[in-house]
C-alpha cells in the first residue's frame, strides 16, 4: 500500500507539471478567434490540475490506510499535505475568478513544496503517544487548509508585484522582489543537492548528547558543515563539521538549511551570470496581460477565506488538543508562538486593508510578508529550533 501511495504522489507531480505548461499557453496574448483556443488551453490545464489533485488525494488515502493514521505526523507528510491543499485552494479560487496566470505560479510553488517534502524521510512510522489522538487530523489538516488558502494570497501578490514593479532600474522594490525569487531558486537548489547526495547514498553518523544529557546517535545525509552537540563523527572518510551546535539547535536540520542556502546562491548566481537580468525581470513578460485589480481582489479574498480556517485549525483546535495532551492550553512552545505571530499578522493585514485602505502594492507586500512568516514557521522553526513540535 505504501508503494501505491508513492505512485499516486508521483503521478500528481507529473500532472501538475504538465498543467503548468498548459496554463502558460493559456495566458499568451491572443486576439479574435484565437481567444477560443486560449480558453481551450485553460480548460485543459484546469482539467489536468484536477486529475493531479485527485491523484494526490489517492496518495493521501492510501498512505492513511497503510499507516493507520492521518499522514500528517512528520515533516514529509505535513509538507506534502500542505502542497496538496495549496492546489485545492487554487482550484477553488480559479473557478471563482478564471485567471490562468494564477495557475502558472501556484502550481510551480506547489511542485517546489512537494519536491521539498520528498527530500525528508518518507518511511511510515508509528505515532508517538502525544500524537495518538483524533485531534491530529482535526488540528493539522485544518491548519494546513487555512495556510494553503492564505498562500494563494501570496501567489496573487507575487504576480501583482512582478508586473507592477519597474525593473528598468534598481530600487528597494526590485531588491526585495529578487529576495523572494532567490528563496524560490534556493528551494530548487535544495532539491538538486539533496537528490545528488541521495543518489550517492551519502551517510555520516555521529555520537552526540541531546539537551537532556542523554547519549544518542544521529545520521546525516548531507556533509556536516555543522555538527550536533558534543558530536563525534564515527566514519573517518566523512567531512568533519566546522562547528558543533548547542543541544537546543537541531544541528542536522540546520545543516540542511545551510546547504539549501548555499545551493540557492550557486544556482541563482548562474542564472544571473547567464541571463544578465534579475529573475523577476525574466518573468515579467509572462504576466504583461494580467489585470492588477483582479489580482489585488484575489489576494484579499484569499485572506478573507483562509484567515478564519487558520484561526480554527492553528489556534482553537491546537489549544484544545494541547489541553488534552499536555493539560495546558498554551505553553510558549516555538511552534505555538509562531502560529500566534502568523495569526496576529493576518489580523493586522485585514485591519489595514479594511480600515486604512491599504490596497494594491501595499497589500501585495503584506501578503508576501505573511507567506514568509508561514514558511519560516514551516522550515526554520521545524528544522532548527528544538521544541515540543520537533517531531514534525
Amino acid at each position: 500500500m505504501a508503494e501505491i501511495s508513492g505512485n499516486f504522489l508521483y503521478a500528481a507531480f507529473i500532472l501538475y507539471l504538465v498543467a503548468t505548461f498548459f496554463f502558460g499557453g493559456a495566458i499568451k496574448d491572443k486576439q479574435g478567434a484565437e481567444e477560443k483556443k486560449q480558453n481551450k488551453w485553460a480548460k485543459l490545464a484546469i482539467f489536468i490540475t484536477i486529475l493531479g489533485f485527485a491523484a494526490q488525494i489517492g496518495y493521501f488515502i492510501t498512505r492513511w490506510i497503510a499507516a493507520g493514521h492521518a499522514p500528517v505526523s512528520n515533516l514529509f507528510e505535513f509538507t506534502t499535505f500542505f502542497g496538496m491543499m495549496l492546489v485545492g485552494a487554487f482550484i477553488l479560487i480559479y473557478f471563482l475568478y478564471k485567471t490562468p496566470a494564477l495557475g502558472l505560479f501556484a502550481l510551480p510553488i506547489s511542485l517546489l513544496i512537494i519536491a521539498y517534502a520528498s527530500m525528508f524521510p518518507r518511511e511510515i512510522s508509528p505515532l508517538i503517544p502525544a500524537l495518538q489522538s483524533d485531534w491530529l487530523h482535526i488540528h493539522v489538516t485544518t491548519a494546513a487548509a487555512g495556510q494553503s488558502i492564505l498562500a494563494i494570497s501570496f501567489v496573487a501578490a507575487i504576480i501583482y508585484l512582478v508586473k507592477f514593479v519597474d525593473q528598468t532600474h534598481a530600487s528597494k522594490r526590485t531588491f526585495w522582489l529578487e529576495v523572494i525569487m532567490f528563496t524560490l531558486v534556493s528551494t530548487i537548489g535544495f532539491v538538486i543537492i539533496t537528490s545528488s547526495f541521495a543518489a550517492m547514498d551519502y551517510k555520516a553518523n555521529f555520537d552526540w548528547v541531546d539537551k537532556k544529557g542523554a547519549a544518542d546517535k544521529q545520521e546525516y545525509n548531507l556533509p556536516a558543515l555543522v555538527g550536533p552537540h558534543e558530536g563525534k563523527l564515527i566514519e573517518s572518510d566523512r567531512l568533519e563539521p566546522l562547528v558543533n551546535m548547542p543541544a537546543i539547535i537541531n544541528a542536522k536540520k540546520l545543516n540542511t538549511v545551510i546547504w539549501s542556502t548555499g545551493a540557492g546562491l550557486v544556482l541563482y548566481g548562474l542564472i544571473r551570470l547567464i541571463t544578465r537580468r534579475r529573475v523577476a525581470a525574466l518573468i515579467k513578460p509572462i504576466v504583461k496581460n494580467v489585470n492588477l485589480s483582479l489580482l489585488d481582489e484575489i489576494s484579499y479574498r484569499s485572506v478573507l477565506i483562509g484567515f478564519p480556517i487558520f484561526t480554527l485549525g492553528a489556534l482553537v483546535f491546537a489549544m484544545i488538543w494541547a489541553q488534552v495532551a499536555w493539560t495546558r492550553f498554551w505553553g510558549w512552545d516555538p511552534k505555538e508562538v509562531w502560529a500566534l505571530i502568523t495569526w496576529l499578522f493576518y489580523a493586522a493585514f485585514l485591519h489595514l486593508r479594511m480600515s486604512k485602505g491599504w490596497q494594491g502594492e501595499k497589500s501585495a507586500w503584506l501578503a508576501v510578508i505573511g507567506f514568509a512568516i508561514m514558511i519560516f514557521n514551516l522550515i526554520f522553526v521545524n528544522l532548527v529550533i528544538a521544541g515540543l513540535h520537533s517531531y514534525a
